[in-house]
């Protein structure tokens, strides 16, 4: 089974404000770290952008806020496991851009993300991310849409992070 990830959030300022600057100079060289992560299996492109084909429409989830610039930084991806995606997401480069967060995007009041192990066709859309991040707001952690605090097997059942594949896939990247 394949484990999904939708990412959300919403710039503080309209995206090509210099104050954002920081971000976009980081965004190419993350996506490159980030097609070459152990245990990524593919990730959804933008209609927008070259690269990777757009998996659907690309839509936001009920929390977007127009901002004159009709774009919020969203990410849609399948992983083999979840301490791949774990190391991918706090350690490294994605780490670093983690860190400077806090100058560009709005604290959230919604999951700045949601796990599920996909069952569905070859890819989820972007839809079924945005379904899933607003089920995990509304209801919480579930085997249907969870968060790494409180993970779920592709079984149902809740699980933890194995901390000895969270460094083997450190040691890979």
């Amino acid at each position: 089974m394949r484990l999904a990830l939708y990412t959300f959030g919403m710039f503080i300022r309209p995206s090509e404000d210099p104050a954002n600057d920081g971000f976009h100079a980081l965004n190419d060289p993350v996506f490159e770290t980030l097609d070459r992560a152990s245990g990524l299996i593919a990730r959804s492109g933008y209609a927008s952008d070259p690269g990777p084909e757009p998996w659907g429409q690309e839509v936001y989830p009920k929390f977007y806020e127009e901002r004159g610039d009709g774009f919020s930084p969203a990410t849609l991806s399948l992983w083999t496991d979840l301490e791949s995606l774990f190391s991918f997401t706090y350690f490294g480069l994605h780490a670093t851009a983690l860190a400077l967060g806090r100058e560009w995007f709005e604290t959230p009041k919604w999951p700045p993300l949601v796990l599920w192990w996909h069952t569905g066709g070859e890819y989820p859309q972007w839809v079924d991310g945005v379904a899933k991040l607003e089920y995990l707001h509304e209801h919480g952690s579930s085997p249907a849409a969870f968060t790494f605090k409180t993970p779920f097997d592709p079984d149902g059942t809740p699980t933890k992070l194995d901390k000895k594949k969270v460094q083997r896939a450190q040691a890979k990247a």
